[in-house]
């Protein structure tokens, strides 16, 4: 069985029209029907539900107070951008870089096991850290089922350059995760330094996507 692989020479948002291009290809030739991404500022949302037209589009925001107490960085003009054209906008506690895990790291500076599978992860790439994280979120929220496989999108910076074909797992049950395909990622990807890495959902060190 032979399969391509797309690597995209450098991190860059150029990628996410050639990204969401070859993850519809795929996504057509699969029969699959559920689009899942990462979207911090709603960007990538907005050109995802046109793109996949007719599909289920659901985007992951950052936690509300990611960085700032009470702001949810993706703009409520885009959340309902993408409403209206079929599109879910899910906003939980992130699985790797949120809830106690962040409060022990920025409270006792310690690094506890979610942000090691984060790190871990980026060996393969910003872009295939998130996707795992998105994943088992979108699973938690009901949004997504287990026993279906779905494409989910991803990136490095703004904008996305990885795609992924898997079964969603909760996230009680991670280490069963499988990726079945992997449609496009970044040759190099940048990874970010262990102290910067967690304070990006989709982006490391800089500002996150989409």
């Amino acid at each position: 069985m032979e399969r391509k692989i797309v690597y995209f020479e450098k991190n860059a948002k150029e990628n996410t029209e050639v990204t969401l291009s070859i993850a519809k290809a795929r996504a057509e030739e699969l029969g699959i029907k559920t689009i899942l991404l990462a979207s911090t500022w709603g960007k990538t949302a907005v050109r995802a539900v046109e793109v996949f037209d007719g599909m289920k589009v659901i985007a992951v925001t950052h936690q509300t107070g990611f960085r700032t107490t009470n702001v949810q960085e993706f703009p409520e003009e885009l959340r309902k951008k993408v409403e209206s054209k079929g599109g879910r906008v899910l906003t939980m506690t992130d699985a790797f870089a949120g809830g106690v895990s962040r409060a022990m790291r920025k409270k006792f500076n310690m690094t506890l096991l979610p942000e090691i599978i984060a790190s871990t992860l980026r060996i393969f790439g910003q872009g295939m850290k998130v996707v795992g994280e998105i994943t088992v979120m979108a699973a938690d929220a009901g949004a997504v089922r287990t026993d279906e496989d779905i494409i989910v999108i991803a990136g490095t910076g703004r904008g996305a350059d990885t795609a992924v074909v898997l079964t969603p797992v909760n996230s009680s049950d991670f280490f069963d995760l499988r990726i079945k395909e992997i449609l496009c990622k970044p040759l190099q990807s940048a990874v970010a330094p262990a102290a910067a890495a967690t304070t990006a959902l989709t982006a490391a060190p800089a500002n996150p996507p989409h």
